[in-house]
């Protein structure tokens, strides 16, 4: 999971490797952390970029037996 569609905005988690982006930080709702907040989304190639990024850079889960 590397984020999620919150009230209309599309926010992604937060890695070292997408914070040279120059994201803004939003809050998807109380209580959570802040997420970067991806705008342009006319800009495909600059989103699919951003997305692969953060994913590659996000810790693999084991799977629970």
């Amino acid at each position: 999971l590397f984020g999620g569609i919150y009230d209309g905005r599309v926010l992604i988690k937060i890695v070292d490797e997408n914070k040279l982006y120059g994201l803004q930080e939003e809050i998807p709702y109380k209580g959570a952390k802040s997420m970067f907040m991806l705008e342009d989304l006319e800009d495909e190639e600059k989103i699919k970029e951003i997305i692969y990024t953060t994913c590659r850079a996000l810790p693999v889960k084991k799977k629970k037996k």
